[in-house]
């Protein structure tokens, strides 16, 4: 049933309610849009080949601006670990960030055991696992994972090789901390 107020017919009100659409805030559909990454994203070896989103190679001011507008209500978004960072003044660039994951890439790829894992959350930087830590002598079902973080200023953590609840990450001092520790993080097999 409708009503009619003179000029306009008003619909009753359990059929407007019924027929809204469900809107997505423009910043946060172009931010969706910003962080997505093509399919083939999933085939990378190393953090270089998965950097082919718009928050990658866009201007850096415009990216820093687009991800303060998305999160100035204090709701955490999809993000990679240096545009956090970044946003929060304490790296001092993307190509910063880029040169962490990649010096993290260079010591693993050449040591046997460790594979880079591109398919981490949207938005995220990928990560790096010991296959050697999965199912081994100990039995872990999950394996030693490697990633980055802006948690702190050593910008890497590692999840020790586990099999139920996921242990707090270990907070490493940066490269030369786990150039250090790597022979302690693979020792768990």
């Amino acid at each position: 049933m409708t009503v009619e107020t003179g000029r306009e017919i008003v619909p009753p009100a359990s059929r407007i309610a019924a027929h809204q659409p469900l809107l997505e805030p423009l910043d946060g559909l172009e931010w969706s849009q910003a962080i997505e990454l093509p399919r083939d994203a999933s085939l990378a070896t190393k953090p270089a080949e998965i950097r082919r989103a718009w928050i990658h190679r866009a201007p850096e001011a415009e990216v820093l601006s687009l991800f303060r507008g998305v999160t100035a209500n204090g709701e955490p978004v999809p993000s990679p670990w240096w545009l956090r960072a970044l946003s929060e003044g304490r790296l001092d660039s993307r190509e910063s960030g880029f040169r962490v994951e990649d010096r993290i890439a260079q010591l693993l790829s050449r040591r046997p055991g460790w594979e880079y894992v591109p398919w981490a959350a949207d938005g995220e930087s990928g990560y790096w696992e010991f296959m050697p830590s999965e199912r081994g002598h100990s039995g872990h079902s999950i394996p030693t994972t490697i990633l980055n973080t802006s948690r702190h200023d050593g910008w890497i953590d590692v999840l020790p090789a586990h099999s139920s609840r996921t242990p707090e990450p270990i907070a490493v001092a940066g490269l030369a901390g786990l150039r250090a520790r790597l022979g302690e993080f693979e020792a768990v097999r």
